[in-house]
Order: structure tokens, then sequence, then C-alpha cells
């Protein structure tokens, strides 16, 4: 008897344990829509995301003077957003659209939604090639023309030029590449350095240490590249966002990119 009702206890359990596995477990997601069980999609991506330390440059304004918005404007729940920068509804993502036709920097040809590294009392981002900089991101390229810069470390004071010291690109045939300029003047080295299908996420880090080395991680592989002597007299900073890579009469074709994580650190 006591055998019976072992027997009768362990097959009650079995059954149990099998109706609340996969049949009462929720839903797959859509492949286009990421979780950010983290993030509210119903605020402003400055709710969502430390905004403190950037500002946001949009493809509006007049000619060679795209629109700004602070820092100050773009933190809390309630902050800036609108149809080029705005928190994607369906999974909180901070989502940048930049298309073909747009306003550009006097410097550029292209169109650009994208924040740029500031410091936290509100002037411009400066740093020294020495110490060891990071920038963290987990994003994914909703669309794509041709291809996009999604993260670069950019030349700030120390000479004349305007060209990055990197630029992080997404190619719409799923290729990443790591563009390193090759000197002040300009010429860019390309890397192909990995590969993740159009609308998946994917992450990267990319940074300088030591003042001579660009450090390179996406999707946890790690790249080392060697600085020139020819930047050391600059200072930099970090770039973020969808700098479409082409350009046209096209309003409606562009680059879309939404971001999961976006941090940065200086030590």
């Amino acid at each position: 008897m006591r055998m019976r009702t072992l027997l009768t206890a362990l097959a009650t359990l079995t059954v149990t344990a099998v109706m609340s596995g996969p049949a009462l477990a929720a839903p797959a997601a859509s492949p286009h829509v990421i979780a950010s069980p983290l993030a509210d999609p119903s605020v402003a991506p400055g709710g969502n995301f430390d905004l403190s330390v950037w500002q946001l440059q949009e493809p509006v304004g007049s000619p060679g003077s795209p629109t700004t918005i602070s820092s100050s404007r773009l933190q809390g729940a309630d902050g800036f957003q609108d149809s080029y920068f705005y928190t994607d509804t369906r999974d909180g993502a901070m989502t940048f659209w930049a298309p073909e036709k747009g306003v550009t920097t006097p410097n550029s040809n292209y169109a650009r939604s994208e924040l740029r590294e500031m410091n936290r009392s509100g002037s411009a981002a400066d740093w020294s090639l020495s110490g060891t900089h990071r920038l963290n991101a987990t994003l994914r390229v909703v669309s794509v023309t041709s291809n996009v810069c999604v993260g670069q470390i950019h030349l700030g004071t120390g000479g004349s030029s305007t060209k990055p010291l990197l630029e992080l690109y997404y190619h719409s045939n799923g290729d990443i590449v790591l563009g390193t300029e090759n000197s002040p003047s300009g010429g860019q080295t390309a890397h192909t350095v990995g590969h993740v299908a159009i609308g998946k996420t994917w992450s990267y880090t990319i940074g300088v240490s030591g003042g001579h080395t660009i450090d390179l991680t996406v999707n946890g592989t790690t790249t080392h590249y060697a600085i020139p002597s020819s930047f050391d007299a600059y200072k930099q900073y970090f770039k973020a966002g969808s700098y479409n890579q082409s350009s046209s009469d096209s309003t409606t074709k562009g680059a879309r990119v939404a971001f999961y994580g976006l941090t940065v650190s200086h030590s």
C-alpha cells in the first residue's frame, strides 16, 4: 500500500511539472523585439539611460549647423525625444534615426543622430590618451541602406584636425568594421572585426589604454591596434548613435539603430 501511494504521488508531481513548464511559458518574442526588463518603454531615453554625460546632435537645423540638445534637456523620464531620437515603445530601446537627407556638420556629407560625450559639469569631454577609457554598448541595427557608424573616438583639442581616432561601422551585409585613422591628416584603414545579422543584438567596447593602444571588443572577442605617435598631441571624446554613411534626397531611407546599454568609464 505504501509503495502504491508513493508511485501515485510521483506521477502527480510529474504531471504537475509538465503542466507548469513550457505549456505555461510566455510566448517567444519577435526576433526583432528584444526584451529590456530594466527599461521603461513609456518614458524618454533619459529615463532609462544616464544621459548626463552626453549631448545629442540631430540631422535637422540650418545648413552646416545641426541642432544640438544639451545634457540637461536629455535627462529624466520626461526628457527630450522626437522622431530622430526616442524610446521604442515595444522594448525600451534608445533609438537613433538618421535619414540619407539631413543637415550635416561642415566637415561631413552625412547626416547623424548621435550622442557626443560631455563632462558632468556641462563642458565638452576632452580627455588625454593616457589612462584607460572605455565606451560600452549593447545594440542592434534595425535598418541601414549602406553602412552606419555606431561608435567613435573623436579628436578633441590639441591641433586643427577634425578627424576621428577611430570609427566602428555596421554594414548592410552584417559585417562589423573598425576604421582606424592613419594620422590626424586623414586616411583610414578598415579592419573587419565581426559579423551579425541585421536586427540582431550585439555588443562592443571601444577604448584606449596606456596612451598608445586601441582596445576593441566585439561580442567578447578583443583585438588591439597601435595608435600612431602623430595623435599624441590630441585629446579625445566618445560618440555613439547613428551616423549614417550614405546620402541621397531620400528622407525615408537611412540608418536606425537601437541601444540597450551605453556607458562610459575613465580611470
